[in-house]
């Protein structure tokens, strides 16, 4: 397979499908002193190619917080030449790199990227779940790790109301932490809550990509709304003003996975990652 458009000094990139429990990490980025999904993956790759300064480019399809959890995560890696020679004979696959890993990261698959591959700006798509456990559930010590508990009964069918405030290509300003010069308009093309079940209650999110803490702060609002906290016309005034305010929450971590990343066919990877970079405006928000 060719080395993905834009790749010089001949480096070849490389996908990896993998997934984790996010308990025992400090996120993903890697970080001094601290365990990290990026630092233990950097390890193994150093065992096998040697020391690097660059981390292998590594770029990950969405970053996670500490705690948060990935049953579907994406990210790419560049080899050197001379670091591909390490490999030898012996390929460079799944079963190899878990062997070499810890028991909470599994990675799925690894291949040669395609030409334009960008594990980040690639993508079209990122899906979120999130899980909680209420007032109606038994209690379950086997989801302490996956669950958030809340003590009351939500009422599922008024946070549904809500989701229906907030789906579509909106300023979600009021629910991300703000960061110098990133653009919080995004494209939330599907968010449902559902009763288990089990009675669990699954929150379920799919945009082209999230803010950070969005995720987190949107089912912290729901519940509010399950709790009767926080009314209807609350939520939708909070999304309209798209200014972080006091009463956004940002829960727990320990409920959220990042269930999928999709990307577009090959041939249209370079363009969408062109596409991603371009930053958005508030004149593309339809009304």
């Amino acid at each position: 397979m060719s080395e993905p458009a834009g790749l010089a000094g001949g480096f070849s990139r490389f996908r990896v499908d993998f997934a984790y429990d996010g308990t025992d990490f400090n996120g993903w980025a890697k970080q001094p002193r601290l365990r990290t999904v990026q630092g233990d993956l950097l390890k193994v790759l150093e065992q096998i190619f040697g020391p690097t300064e660059n981390d292998f480019g590594m770029r990950i399809a969405g970053r996670t917080d500490a705690g948060v959890h990935a049953d579907h995560q994406v990210c790419h890696f560049d080899l050197s030449p001379e670091q591909k020679k390490r490999l030898g004979r012996t390929p460079l696959t799944a079963r190899r790199l878990n062997n070499l890993l810890p028991a909470d990261i599994a990675v799925h698959s690894i291949a040669p990227a395609a030409d334009g591959f960008d594990a980040r700006f690639s993508a079209i798509g990122r899906s979120y779940k999130y899980l909680i456990t209420d007032g109606s559930c038994k209690p379950n010590p086997k989801r302490a790790r996956y669950a958030l508990s809340v003590k009351k009964e939500l009422d599922v069918d008024l946070m549904q109301q809500g989701t229906k405030l907030l789906v579509g290509l909106r300023d979600f300003g009021a629910f991300c932490k703000p960061r110098e010069g990133a653009t919080t308009i995004r494209d939330l093309r599907t968010l449902s809550v559902t009763r288990l079940p089990d009675n669990a209650i699954e929150v379920f999110l799919e945009a082209d990509a999230f803010c950070h803490n969005m995720v987190r702060a949107i089912v912290g609002s729901l519940i509010a709304v399950g709790e009767k906290r926080q009314s209807l016309a609350e939520l939708k005034a909070m999304q309209e003003s798209a200014v972080r305010g006091a009463k956004v929450k940002v829960i727990a971590p320990r409920g959220l996975t990042l269930d999928a990343i999709s990307y577009p066919s090959d041939e249209k990877l370079g363009e969408q990652a062109q596409r991603a970079r371009r930053r958005r405006t508030a004149e593309e928000i339809s009304v």
